[in-house]
């Protein structure tokens, strides 16, 4: 049986936080003289009413139980939900809801991908308000991802349960004070880039919005050419290390300042994450400096950034990547599989879910050569629970497929495969940019049917509810009993 009362009593007061947070524009717009405050001013209180209207009408003061059917509802109709009415103030701009609605998808779900032109000259109240959704989106996704997708088993993260038995995971026993202290990181970080942006030569509105977007690992900019802007090698670099930091887990990194500092080597899944990108940074790094001859320290700068931006799925761009070559291109199609940390705000697959699918492949290899030799399986010094090799190995499988799938679609409305696939690819693992003219990081969204942009919403919903939580809701048995 679905409580439907609790759940909807939730996504009031989640929409009750959004319309408050919509004033906050709405003040910036009014003392710069901008009209379009009245845009969100008008939208937080349409959203505030309905808002009060779901949590007087479910209001109940009886303690409600949420069980895991609940949970799954939950996470995919407050996502849905929050998307259409953050969605309004974009109206203003001369959007249509199509294009408001793909906007603030891609805001939320932390892609990146963007349908807006001319970013330098559109008003700072709408910049603060993509701005803020990659901030709401990332802290709600890190929650998501900590207290509720481990209890779903979903695709693996049952791995990364709070009261596990291994002693890194029990850190903070209670819900509440696991959300404090990813809050707590969270808002720590963007604090700490914001000043080291405008130390570097960024004006504290851009230091702000873009600190908000790269520890989100959300990609959105206050002008078009993105960090290609601001032609600063030490602002290039210091987005490189706090967009890295936006896609390690966020209860390591707590542990870590909390007073163990080995806490972030002794963790299997970071010393991986981190070992991709030195590896694939010189790899390019090197393949720059002889083949477009550039000095290594600007390909390294160069690559670093890039690399960084397209696997921890934040999708910014220092500049266009794809004129790098064919070799480069291929690389970045690939990278944007990758992914960054479970607990993290980045998408994907996740470095976790490779590493667990290396292991299986190594074990598969063993008992080729030696049939009755027994391979356990463990990570982070503990043995993987016997379902999660499964797990991982249908997420890996169904994340394929739905790439696969998503790619005809496309491409029976018109779009080259390259597009297609590229599109696809980012979108279900929230990324930003893909391929080619349209989709590419010097391409415009914009352009793309109407239809293309609702499949690729989807796309995007589906890759930050991990897949399993929104396909689950179409099998008929989730709504029996």
């Amino acid at each position: 049986m679905i409580h439907f009362r609790p759940i909807l009593m939730s996504l009031g007061l989640m929409l009750a936080v959004v319309s408050l947070t919509m004033m906050l524009p709405a003040f910036v717009d009014l003392a710069d003289g901008n009209e379009d405050w009245r845009a969100f001013a008008g939208a937080a209180a349409f959203t505030l009413f309905i808002a009060g209207l779901l949590v007087l009408l479910n209001y109940d003061d009886r303690p409600a139980q949420l069980t895991v059917k609940d949970a799954f509802l939950l996470t995919t109709l407050s996502w849905t939900a929050l998307c259409a009415f953050a969605a309004l103030p974009f109206i203003s701009l001369g959007v249509s809801y199509t294009d408001a609605y793909f906007e603030t998808m891609s805001g939320l779900t932390t892609t990146g991908s963007t349908v807006l032109t001319k970013l330098d000259d559109l008003p700072r109240g709408v910049l603060l308000w993509r701005a803020l959704l990659n901030g709401i989106g990332g802290i709600g996704i890190i929650v998501m991802a900590i207290l509720i997708l481990p209890f779903l088993r979903v695709g693996g993260m049952q791995l990364f349960h709070a009261e596990s038995s291994d002693r890194s995971e029990k850190i903070l026993p209670r819900s509440l004070e696991l959300v404090a202290a990813t809050a707590g990181v969270y808002v720590a970080l963007i604090l700490l880039c914001t000043l080291v942006y405008a130390t570097f030569g960024m004006t504290f509105f851009d230091a702000i919005t873009h600190s908000l977007a790269t520890i989100a690992t959300g990609g959105f900019s206050t002008h078009d050419a993105s960090f290609g802007f601001f032609q600063s090698p030490p602002i290039e670099w210091a987005g490189t290390l706090f967009m890295a930091l936006g896609a390690m887990p966020f209860l390591v990194l707590f542990r870590a300042v909390r007073g163990e500092p080995g806490a972030l080597w002794s963790d299997e899944q970071v010393r991986g994450f981190i070992g991709f990108l030195v590896v694939v940074t010189f790899i390019l790094a090197l393949w720059l400096s002889i083949s477009r001859e550039l000095n290594f320290i600007d390909a390294m700068r160069m690559s670093a950034f890039n690399v960084t931006s397209i696997v921890t799925t934040t999708g910014f761009a220092s500049t266009d990547y794809t004129a790098w070559g064919t070799f480069a291109v291929g690389l970045f199609l690939l990278l944007t599989f990758v992914g960054g940390c479970s607990g993290s705000t980045a998408g994907a697959i996740k470095i976790y879910r490779l590493q667990v699918a290396g292991l299986l492949t190594r074990r598969h290899f063993t008992h080729l050569i030696s049939p009755n030799r027994i391979v356990p399986l463990s990570y982070n010094g503990r043995r993987l629970p016997d379902d999660v090799p499964f797990s991982v190995v249908a997420f890996l499988a169904i994340y394929m497929a739905t790439v696969g799938i998503f790619t005809v679609m496309l491409s029976g409305m018109g779009l080259d495969i390259v597009t297609s696939f590229s599109s696809a690819a980012q979108a279900l693992g929230n990324v930003g940019p893909g391929l080619g003219d349209i989709v590419g990081p010097a391409g415009n969204f914009a352009t793309l049917p109407d239809a293309a942009k609702w499949v690729l919403s989807f796309a995007m919903l589906l890759g930050r509810l991990e897949l399993f939580t929104v396909l689950v809701l179409f099998r008929p048995e989730f709504w029996r009993g």
